[in-house]
């Protein structure tokens, strides 16, 4: 089995994704609106950019800005996009809920795990804003597909939170610690040393791709550089 490390590009259109994958990203993951820090693309976009690249698509479900899942209105519609996207063939997800006390929103999450009927996710960056990242994960260990945490350590970006991902990184194995640490937010390429020498194995870059903003595709040639820069 290959040990080369995993790097995720965030990608909002065909033109993104093939530039991603050319430069070696492995995954990639789909949203839209990055300015509400990134939505549930379109049942159109995602078969646009699954009918261009062939590596693997994670997508997001949520349908505004912030960590809460919203009135029972609100997670309806979710859910309703869920199964368009599922319908279309999507098969790997994001996702992330919190309540007003600051752990996991087990009804909301619960629900959409249901809808994904087995597919695997990632929990993303909710946990850097949770009360209590142990706990979290204790509260979402038994749920069917998680099989990912896409964290910096802290609400505040890698830099302040690489002793959070390192204790983590350490803890592999431990109940509620099975899922694979995808490290992103604000990540650069001065960290992953220390990274990958305690172990983590996977990586998720937005704005590094886009050299030029956001308001600029993805580079081919950016991605290239984490993936030689992973790859040692």
């Amino acid at each position: 089995m290959s040990k080369r490390a995993v790097l995720e590009v965030i990608a909002l259109d065909t033109e993104d994704a093939v530039a991603a994958q050319a430069g070696g990203a492995d995954r990639l993951e789909l949203v839209t609106d990055m300015a509400a820090d990134g939505l549930t693309p379109s049942r159109e976009t995602f078969a646009a950019i699954r009918s261009s690249v062939d590596i693997s698509l994670r997508v997001m479900l949520r349908l505004a800005d912030g960590f809460a899942a919203g009135d029972a209105g609100e997670v309806d519609a979710l859910l309703r996009r869920t199964r368009e996207l599922r319908s279309e063939g999507a098969d790997e997800f994001v996702l992330g809920f919190l309540d007003e006390a600051g752990g996991a929103d087990l009804p909301a999450v619960e629900a959409l795990v249901g809808a994904l009927d087995g597919c695997r996710w990632t929990f993303h960056r909710a946990i850097d804003r949770a009360a209590d990242r142990d706990a979290l994960r204790k509260q979402l260990a038994d749920l069917p597909g998680l099989d990912t945490y896409l964290t910096a350590g802290s609400a505040d970006g890698v830099d302040d939170g690489l002793p959070t991902l390192l204790a983590e990184a350490a803890r592999r194995g431990e109940p509620g610690y099975e899922p694979q640490l995808l490290i992103g937010g604000g990540l650069r390429l001065d960290h992953l040393p220390r990274l990958q020498a305690a172990g983590v194995d996977a990586f998720h870059i937005g704005g590094a791709a886009r050299p030029d903003g956001w308001s600029a595709p993805v580079s081919a040639a950016a991605v290239a550089q984490w993936r030689a820069a992973l790859d040692g």
